[in-house]
């Protein structure tokens, strides 16, 4: 995703991935509050449509060489991908890739109930503001500054949480949610 990516005059700082619908509207909504509180960070958007891409280069013919993997998502930076399924996947198809080590993949981890949709997207950690949180765990020139915007997303998920138990609904700002950039 070119047109949501700010990295293109070098290395990104983050490499942010997703796989299905709501997991890239919450990437690229994370992505939308990265930008806002931090104006320096570069940041690669990468939306998989064929999961079969991201596979080790010689297990599938729909593969992307090693060559090709290790441009798009660095040999060395963090790779935080939301995903709709189980994590435990990506995690198979990437093993043999040499970035491995720096995926963290949010997605199912069947929790939930009779709630919000966003609700359930915040009871699995797939929501944007725990992806903002894992950007700041995970990129080192933030985890040393980004406390008080980590406190910010728990309040934005608490700030949720209450106003669904009193509308039973999603907060105007999530449910209406629309791409800045």
């Amino acid at each position: 995703m070119e047109w949501a990516s700010n990295d293109a005059d070098g290395e990104p700082d983050v490499v942010m991935a997703c796989a299905g619908d709501v997991p890239t509207l919450e990437t690229l909504a994370a992505v939308d509050l990265l930008r806002q509180d931090f104006k320096d960070l570069k940041i690669r958007v990468i939306n998989i449509v064929d999961l079969m891409t991201i596979q080790a280069a010689k297990e599938h013919p729909h593969s992307l060489s090693d060559t090709d993997f290790d441009s798009l998502f660095t040999t060395d930076k963090p790779v935080i991908f939301a995903f709709h399924g189980y994590p435990w996947l990506i995690h198979r198809l990437t093993y043999r890739r040499t970035n491995h080590k720096n995926f963290h993949v949010r997605g199912y981890k069947e929790e939930g109930t009779t709630t919000t949709p966003f609700d359930m997207v915040v009871m699995n950690d797939l929501d944007r503001f725990h992806l903002v949180m894992d950007v700041i765990d995970r990129v080192t020139k933030l985890s040393r500054i980004g406390a008080h915007i980590k406190q910010k997303m728990r309040d934005k998920i608490l700030d949720n949480k209450h106003y669904i138990s009193i509308h039973g609904d999603d907060m105007p700002e999530i449910k209406n949610w629309k791409w800045q950039y």
